[in-house]
């Protein structure tokens, strides 16, 4: 794994020393792309669109939030920005890396909650608008449109979390992977075939599985917040 972060580290010196403008468009990108968005933004906009397609944004951007913590307290995952340190890299390479007000992120982090919630809560909404340029194109440039902005939006806001020193590579594409993964999942099965009754009872078992699920791992002695 040293090798795996230490080859992280090096893609983010080179990020890093980009032109001077790119600085604010990836601090821009992870602040826009962050999960508290899917809820704040994309969700009304989808839902204004699309009743059913904004309750998918909803509810999925929900469950991936959930797993992403749920992954985050068994993978676990070094961050960038303590790690360089920590494993006593700086102290032995020249290490060139800037510090930025959103780079001293705490906690595990793998895998990146902000590729792998933004994936999944978008995948609904982009499927969608495939779905309505196919039936008004029949240029496969049109139809591919959606999935190429969702595309590269997740490669920006992966990038921009490398560059921030937030996340490494390897966390970041496995976010991504997870995100397409569950979103494409569990945007097969329509909401509308469940009643009120069962939104309200899988969140309480979300919530109820989670906080038991973290006292479980603190009686077994493991730190999730080392």
């Amino acid at each position: 794994m040293d090798a795996l972060h230490t080859a992280g580290i090096r893609f983010a010196e080179a990020l890093q020393s980009g032109p001077p403008w790119l600085e604010k468009f990836w601090i821009s990108v992870t602040s826009l792309a962050d999960p508290k968005s899917v809820f704040t933004i994309c969700f009304p906009l989808a839902y204004f669109l699309n009743r059913k397609v904004g309750l998918s944004v909803l509810w999925i951007g929900l469950l991936s939030e959930w797993l992403n913590v749920v992954l985050k307290w068994f993978l676990f995952g070094e961050r960038p920005f303590w790690w360089v340190h920590e494993s006593g890299l700086a102290s032995k390479e020249q290490v060139t890396l800037r510090q930025f007000p959103v780079s001293c992120e705490t906690g595990p982090g793998s895998p990146s909650g902000h590729c792998m919630i933004t994936g999944a809560a978008l995948w609904p909404l982009v499927t969608s608008l495939t779905a309505l340029a196919s039936r008004y194109s029949r240029s496969p440039v049109v139809k591919l449109l959606p999935f190429s902005a969702y595309l590269l939006l997740q490669l920006a806001v992966g990038l921009s979390r490398v560059f921030i020193l937030a996340h490494f590579p390897h966390q970041v594409i496995g976010g991504i992977l997870a995100g397409a993964a569950l979103g494409w999942r569990l945007e097969s099965h329509p909401l509308t075939a469940h009643t009120p009754r069962f939104f309200v009872a899988t969140s309480l078992v979300l919530l109820l599985s989670s906080l038991a699920l973290h006292s479980l791992i603190r009686t077994a002695g493991i730190d999730i917040d080392w």
